[in-house]
């Protein structure tokens, strides 16, 4: 059994420093100065080093490292476990070869491009690895663990399929109870309910800045690009650099003046539908470089999973865990309305001119889901709206960059875009 310390060294000081406020603490002068655009660009580039490095030297101080696939896996049992929560999604088109030698060739890119992580041994974050946590999401990658788990340890959470249901609801609980002995367990520690409110202080100290980084984008004119937003996403949660350099973003963009405008406007677009993982941003791109600026993803790398956060009062810690995690609108649910409810609530806010949902070759859920979106957009909303189905080989780019293009010239001369 890999034995490990209690917690995380950082879970106690910094939930004890951790602001409830929204609003991070001010700068000094001298910060301000110092911080530039540039400078908080070049220090979420270089996230995937600064992540490699940080999960090397956690797991010489004896802590898991704990990979995981999913929004659904609460990282809050994690982190009270004393392990780093690592996301593991494959974003890498060069990979997926290695894994068709043992998957189909019809299945989603995130699912081929994680498993030829783990044919070739090239994910040094899954090498790391003390346990992964496995999820029956899609059929894809439920197979994918199991084909996982025989070589590397793996525990499956068994996800809530029916929205709004109490039996449902009370399995998941059930689950999140297993989860959390089985964790205590394997590394050896006891999970007190007070660790657990410690983690999930500093995971709603997490939302809360990448929520309000991105509400941010509410603006007129937006202080960055989607693109940008994006990379403010670790794959390690509550790294404590990071919080500290949302704090400095949030308050560098907020003493900014509004960017003055150049030539026309971008179409402000809400994009919905799969996670855009690391290496996976390619659609993003085209969308941004031909005339959109998406000013909102409801998707699994944007909003969806830091909207709402986990009640710290709770007199049961893991019941209010299972709480937030339950209401997470994933296209596994059937039915999903509060997918729908939130992009009707998203297109409001963030004054979308146009949806646009992209989903992965054989992301089935999302795929059928897609009808229903179609119908929020151009019979409710009135909305254009434009389905991309791709996956990360950019053949298909400029294909995609004619029909982004014809788009937005449709909203341009519906909504009187100048």
């Amino acid at each position: 059994m890999h034995e490990t310390g209690s917690s995380r060294s950082e879970i106690s000081s910094q939930a004890e420093a951790a602001s409830s406020c929204p609003r991070p603490p001010g700068l000094s002068p001298d910060d301000i100065t110092a911080v530039t655009s540039a400078s908080l660009e070049n220090w979420f580039s270089q996230m995937v080093p600064r992540c490699k490095a940080y999960a090397i030297a956690q797991k010489q101080a004896g802590h898991p490292i704990v990979g995981l696939l999913c929004e659904y896996a609460p990282r809050e049992l994690i982190l009270a476990a004393g392990g780093v929560p690592v996301c593991l999604c494959g974003g890498d088109p060069d990979t997926i070869p290695a894994a068709e030698s043992v998957l189909p060739a019809n299945l989603c890119p995130l699912i081929k491009s994680t498993f030829g992580y783990h044919v070739e041994r090239t994910n040094p974050f899954l090498e790391m690895a003390d346990l992964l946590v496995a999820e029956t999401t899609c059929d894809g990658k439920k197979k994918m663990f199991e084909l996982m788990g025989k070589e590397r340890p793996t525990l499956l959470l068994e996800l809530p399929q029916k929205e709004n249901d109490p039996d449902a609801f009370d399995h998941w609980v059930r689950e999140l109870r297993g989860f959390r002995t089985a964790l205590a367990s394997r590394f050896g520690v006891d999970i007190t309910d007070a660790k657990i409110r410690a983690a999930s202080h500093l995971m709603n100290r997490e939302r809360r800045l990448r929520r309000s980084l991105a509400e941010l984008m509410k603006a007129n004119h937006p202080p960055f690009t989607g693109r940008q937003l994006l990379d403010f996403k670790s794959l390690i949660s509550t790294l404590p650099s990071d919080l500290s350099q949302y704090e400095k973003a949030l308050e560098y963009y907020r003493a900014q003046p509004p960017p003055l405008p150049s030539g026309r406007p971008p179409v402000r677009i809400l994009l919905t539908g799969v996670p855009l993982v690391h290496g996976a941003e390619r659609v993003l791109e085209l969308i941004e470089s031909h005339g959109g600026c998406v000013v909102c993803m409801e998707n699994c790398t944007g909003l969806k999973p830091i909207l709402d956060e986990v009640d710290e009062t709770a007199d049961d810690p893991l019941l209010a865990l299972a709480t937030k995690y339950y209401a997470l609108p994933c296209s596994v649910k059937t039915p999903n309305q509060s997918r729908l409810s939130l992009i009707r609530r998203l297109a409001a806010e963030y004054q979308a001119q146009c949806v646009i949902e992209l989903v992965w070759h054989a992301c089935h859920t999302y795929n059928v889901e897609a009808v229903h979106v179609k119908r929020l957009a151009e019979n409710e909303l009135r909305l254009p709206y434009l389905k991309i189905e791709t996956d990360y080989a950019p053949s298909d780019s400029a294909r995609i960059a004619v029909r982004l293009e014809a788009l937005f010239e449709t909203v341009r001369s519906v909504g009187c875009i100048e």
